[in-house]
């Protein structure tokens, strides 16, 4: 009896649990924002056909390191290799929708280590905002950068990470 009491007390306390713990998600959460994938049209390489040749538009060659602030370089901020280190092996370069804004997607990685040292770079049409995730291990960080008098969108984790979910429905979104 005693069993039988203590089995079906667990079985209603995990039910209570899974049920009772559910919250809506944030409204400027990656899960409340569209994104998709577009079609590969010109507007993807209009810095460049590869990663290295986006690094070094004359559009964007002060605006990335910029971006990345002290992060860029090696042992100047809290990524020991320097974000630039991240776009050693480039991806494909994908245009992608987010919230009806379109973005130039530009992914890299550190040659090796792949699977866990990663970029995701979001250029917007002009090239007036950039957006980052830079995947250090398990840890994210987060860049935001505006231009021209462009402030960057403040929810540009939101909107970086909704890229990334975009991506990941597609393909793998990394090299």
């Amino acid at each position: 009896m005693r069993y039988w009491l203590l089995g079906g007390f667990l079985c209603a306390l995990t039910v209570l649990g899974a049920t009772a713990c559910t919250l809506a998600p944030e409204p400027d959460s990656a899960a409340t924002i569209s994104s998709q994938v577009l079609p590969a049209d010109a507007r993807a390489l209009v810095y460049g056909r590869t990663v290295g040749e986006v690094i070094q538009s004359p559009e964007l060659r002060e605006k990335i390191p910029a971006l990345f602030g002290a992060d860029w370089m090696p042992g100047r901020g809290q990524i020991a290799s320097g974000a630039s280190a991240f776009f050693e092996k480039g991806g494909p370069l994908r245009m992608v929708r987010i919230a009806s804004n379109d973005y130039v997607a530009v992914t890299g990685c550190v040659a090796s280590a792949c699977a866990t040292r990663r970029v995701l770079m979001l250029i917007a049409e002009g090239g007036s905002s950039l957006l980052a995730r830079l995947d250090d291990g398990a840890v994210p960080h987060y860049y935001a950068y505006g231009s021209g008098g462009v402030a960057p969108p403040g929810n540009a984790q939101g909107i970086v990470d909704a890229g990334l979910r975009a991506l990941q429905r597609v393909d793998s979104a990394y090299p």
